[in-house]
């Protein structure tokens, strides 16, 4: 199953993608897809649902964030060692957690801003994460039941804010737009194992980023469980679990970053395709 929101008359609407590719409307069965509607029951009861029943949304869709009300939204770094090879930095011995602001998430074909001052703005492509049910102190071998579905991620992130202001990697990664995530939740029984997806990004109609979730440092199982050794996992919480080699800051002789009028193109094998135009904020 393929859920998602989109934006009518303004207001955020859930919604599903039909076997035939068509959104339709889920408002009298939801009220919106959120943490709160991501049990095993609740699922299950949209799943039996007549898809071609249910109300079909006409015309050209604005897709919202593809989950609403996220309490967390958790970056994973250097989770490919291609990736942590081109960034200079060591493979690390544990995940290296980030935050992003939950006020970054955008849709998946929203337009990316480059906020004032912005000079080293970069493309993640990310398999996205999002959890079902509360997770704390879970096991690797545990750790996917807690798993709602999957999605794309665009990770995107300012290089300067993130490596030259003082403090945290979280000043580069949470700009207003530097988050979209969708197209469309796809629920964990259509990915029949998160480590075997290929994944791709493409800047200006040319391959920059292609990668396999097979070659990550930690599996989504193992970050699942890592983190809920430190925190509860909540419904609705979303996971970056990292990006392979082929960003801007790794391009030599020199970095290649983004600017406005540019075009990001973003794909993971069975969760769909992200598209993005940038431009400068004011």
């Amino acid at each position: 199953m393929k859920l998602l929101r989109y934006r009518a008359d303004g207001e955020v609407r859930p919604g599903l993608l039909d076997a035939a590719g068509q959104v339709r409307d889920l408002s009298a069965h939801v009220p919106d897809i959120t943490g709160a509607v991501l049990d095993a029951d609740t699922l299950g009861r949209l799943a039996a649902l007549d898809a071609e029943a249910l109300p079909q949304v006409e015309g050209p869709v604005d897709l919202a964030p593809c989950v609403g009300q996220a309490g967390k939204f958790l970056g994973i770094g250097l989770n490919y060692s291609d990736h942590a090879e081109e960034a200079g930095m060591k493979v690390p011995e544990h995940p290296i957690l980030f935050l992003k602001a939950t006020s970054s998430m955008a849709g998946a074909n929203d337009d990316v801003i480059l906020p004032r001052g912005s000079v080293a703005a970069d493309w993640e492509v990310e398999l996205g994460v999002v959890i079902g049910t509360a997770a704390k102190y879970v096991s690797e071998a545990d750790a996917l039941s807690h798993v709602a579905g999957y999605c794309v991620i665009n990770d995107v992130s300012e290089r300067d804010y993130q490596t030259k202001l003082a403090g945290q990697w979280t000043k580069g990664k949470s700009c207003d737009t530097f988050g979209p995530i969708g197209p469309w939740l796809v629920t964990r029984d259509e990915v029949a194992d998160p480590q075997n997806l290929w994944l791709a990004c493409d800047v200006n109609g040319e391959r920059r980023q292609s990668g396999h979730t097979g070659t990550m440092v930690f599996t989504v199982a193992q970050i699942i469980s890592h983190l809920s050794q430190l925190m509860t996992l909540h419904p609705g919480d979303v996971i970056a679990t990292g990006t392979p080699p082929g960003v801007g800051m790794g391009i030599k002789p020199e970095p290649v970053y983004l600017q406005p009028g540019d075009v990001m193109r973003l794909e993971i094998e069975g969760l769909g395709v992200q598209t993005q135009t940038v431009r400068a904020d004011g």
